[in-house]
Formats: C-alpha cells, sequence, structure tokens
C-alpha cells in the first residue's frame, strides 16, 4: 500500500477471522484524515473493537493491511506504539497501585525529566479526582477507573488516539466534561481521534466523520450531514436503521 502524508490512518481489506470461521471484520476499508475525530459505530458483533485491537498492534489480522503515519501494524509494531495510545473498552489499572502511583508509572512509559513531570501534573489535573489520587485503584468505581486511564490518554499527547467507549461508566456530567476534552485536545493539540460509541448523541457532537459497521463490513461512512442527506434519517439511530435494512 502506498502511504498517503494526509493520513493518519490507512485501512485497506482488513479481514479477522477467529476460530471455527467466526468473522470480526471482512475486507474492511478505510482512512482517517490527520487531525479529524473519527467515529466507528455499530451494534455489538460488529467488529469494532476487532479494528481498534488490531489497529493498536495487540490483534494480528488474517489479511489485509493497517498503516499509522505510514507504518505498517504488523511489520513494525513498536513504532506505531510510540505513535498511539489505546483505551480500550474495559481498561484496566493496577489494583494495588494508588492512582497516582498509576498516572507516574503509565507516563514514565512515554516521558522522563521535565516533559514526565509536566505530563503527571496534566493527567492530574485531567482526572480531577482530588485526594482520591491517593487512594488505592481497587477502591475507585468503575467511573473513577475510566477517567483515571483517560487521563493518562489524553496527558500522553499521542499522534493517534484511539478510544473504545471512552465515556463508558461516566455520569452525564463526567461524559460531557471527556467530550470537551477529547474536542480540546484535538484541537489545541492536533491530535487524531479515532474513536468507537454506542452513544449516537455523543458521536454526532464529537465526530467530524463517520464509519458504520454491520457484521464486519462498512455499509456507509461520511460526515453526520452527508448521512443524514443520504439516508433522509433525522439522527445516527436513523440512518443506521435505513441503512441496514436497505443493507447498505
Amino acid at each position: 500500500m502506498n502511504y498517503s502524508s494526509n493520513y493518519a490512518l490507512q485501512v485497506v481489506n482488513l479481514t479477522k477471522i477467529y476460530g471455527r470461521g467466526s468473522i470480526g471484520v471482512k475486507e474492511l476499508s478505510f482512512n482517517v484524515k490527520q487531525g479529524e475525530i473519527y467515529g466507528l459505530i455499530g451494534p455489538n458483533g460488529s467488529g469494532k473493537t476487532t479494528t481498534l485491537r488490531i489497529i493498536a498492534t495487540l490483534l494480528k489480522p488474517t489479511s489485509g493491511e493497517v498503516l499509522v503515519y505510514g507504518v505498517n501494524v504488523v511489520e513494525n509494531p513498536f513504532k506505531v506504539r510510540q505513535l498511539i495510545n489505546y483505551l480500550p473498552e474495559e481498561a484496566g489499572a493496577y489494583r494495588d497501585l494508588t492512582g497516582l502511583d498509576f498516572i507516574k508509572f503509565m507516563l514514565s512509559l512515554r516521558y522522563n525529566g521535565r516533559e514526565l513531570e509536566k505530563a503527571i501534573e496534566e493527567a492530574v489535573e485531567i482526572s480531577d479526582l482530588g485526594d482520591n489520587l491517593k487512594k488505592p485503584v481497587r477502591t475507585y468505581s468503575k467511573g473513577m477507573k475510566r477517567i483515571l486511564a483517560l487521563s493518562v490518554v489524553l496527558a500522553s499527547k499521542p499522534k493517534l488516539m484511539i478510544l473504545d467507549e471512552p465515556t463508558s461508566g461516566l455520569d452525564v456530567e463526567k461524559s460531557i466534561y471527556i467530550r470537551e476534552l477529547i474536542r480540546k485536545y484535538n484541537r489545541e493539540y492536533g491530535v487524531t481521534v479515532l474513536l468507537s460509541s454506542h452513544n449516537m448523541l455523543e458521536v454526532e457532537r464529537l465526530c467530524d466523520r463517520v464509519g458504520m459497521l454491520y457484521k464486519g463490513k462498512l455499509i456507509a461512512e461520511g460526515t453526520i450531514e452527508e448521512l443524514k442527506s443520504k439516508t433522509g434519517g433525522r439522527d445516527l439511530e436513523e440512518v443506521f436503521i435505513k441503512l441496514k435494512t436497505r443493507g447498505g
């Protein structure tokens, strides 16, 4: 595949077949432009997490090719990991570490010296966990663990941020806060964002373009307005239902 400097991510004919012939994704192709927020949406089992895990070098594809800023995720996974940061849907944290020690440890894998100090300060501010950062992570609620992990991903300012259900487990107020932060880091620091979400309202408010997955295939792609115009849907939920009924 030829690399285009316009794209942070290029996915071409990506296929993942699991044991017993179960299809994760099939001949999936899409591009994410540098500096945009791109959303992958679809029901459970549509291939969203499979796709994100392949891009994040955690899962090898059966066939196809993925380039992150021109770097092949299979041939050079170490270099790809230097360009990205990935937040899985069920992001864990070291249970016996305090929240602050978790932040320090995770960011020390990417920074050192004054850069590390600044990143730690930034993550602490983003997390807004206050004195809870002194407590072991095992005492945290799901929402607290989520925002702790997100604070590390944001403070690391990767070239490509990969977020699987970024506001899962968060209340409305924290969800709005995180969406605003994602947009801020995208606009102010030029971080490209690839995210998946079941929250259609979140995707509408946050994403520049959207790819709709169904049974491992891309059935539509475009801006929110383009997809509404194409289908006559009033929102993304209606758009998806109409496309699914038509078969793409």
